[in-house]
């Protein structure tokens, strides 16, 4: 298995970077983008409030959505509801996203296993007090890098394989609580994990998310300084 992915990979991962760069900058901006969350309701059990209800006393910018989740306690399902704001504090001053230059050395070529059936592991979130929750990991993510083998866990995350890792950045250059990488395998089980376009989590833009943490398995013990640092806001303005 190569360390390092090939010239060709590299060149097609270097000629996408731009486009994913503005994707994501208008991705964060977006009504319904991470910026945009000014408050997430968890009501008590049995109640379910309407959005209609959650959006009183917001201004006509604001808008509400449903959102579920399992107690992290009980097991029993929650229902809550999420606020975001179009013209958010956070919209109004954000500038940009921070980001490491391109970096060949952080297109790295793998190999997805899946297992057999639907497997069950256990993530920290970062609101849960220490608790964890279950999510599907299809599969093994394996590589060796400058001699180290790997072997990550992606999830399942709405249908797309979701990455959260953690390196020796986290709490300096980029968010304390790790970064995302999706992965897309291929037929045959080849994955590129470009770590340039790893990005920071939803909780580095507003804290009214509850982001899963890295595993332990998926902590790298050098830096990976290849993709998102920290958003960027004007004015002195900071999200938290």
């Amino acid at each position: 298995m190569p360390l390092r992915a090939s010239a060709a990979t590299i060149e097609a991962a270097r000629a996408g970077w731009d486009e994913w760069r503005a994707r994501r900058l208008a991705a964060v901006r977006a009504p319904l983008g991470n910026l945009a969350l000014v408050e997430t309701l968890w009501p008590a059990p049995g109640e379910e409030p309407s959005p209609e209800e959650a959006l009183a006393g917001w201004p006509r910018t604001a808008t509400a959505t449903r959102i579920e989740r399992t107690n992290v306690v009980t097991g029993e399902p929650e229902h809550g509801i999420r606020v975001w704001d179009a013209d958010s504090p956070a919209i109004r001053h954000f500038e940009t996203i921070d980001v490491f230059p391109f970096t060949p050395d952080w297109v790295i070529e793998a190999v997805f296993t899946p297992v057999s059936e639907a497997r069950l592991l256990p993530f920290e979130h970062a609101k849960d007090d220490g608790r964890t929750r279950d999510h599907v990991v299809p599969g093994d993510i394996t590589f060796t890098l400058d001699g180290t083998p790997y072997n990550l866990a992606a999830f399942d995350d709405g249908g797309t394989l979701l990455l959260v890792f953690g390196d020796a950045t986290n709490g300096s250059a980029t968010y304390g609580g790790g970064r995302f990488l999706t992965v897309e395998p291929e037929p045959g089980g080849r994955v590129v994990l470009d770590f340039n376009r790893a990005f920071a989590p939803p909780c580095a833009f507003s804290p009214h998310f509850n982001c899963p943490l890295p595993p332990p398995r998926n902590r790298f013990g050098v830096p990976v300084e290849a993709g998102e640092k920290l958003p960027v806001f004007r004015d002195g303005f900071l999200p938290h």
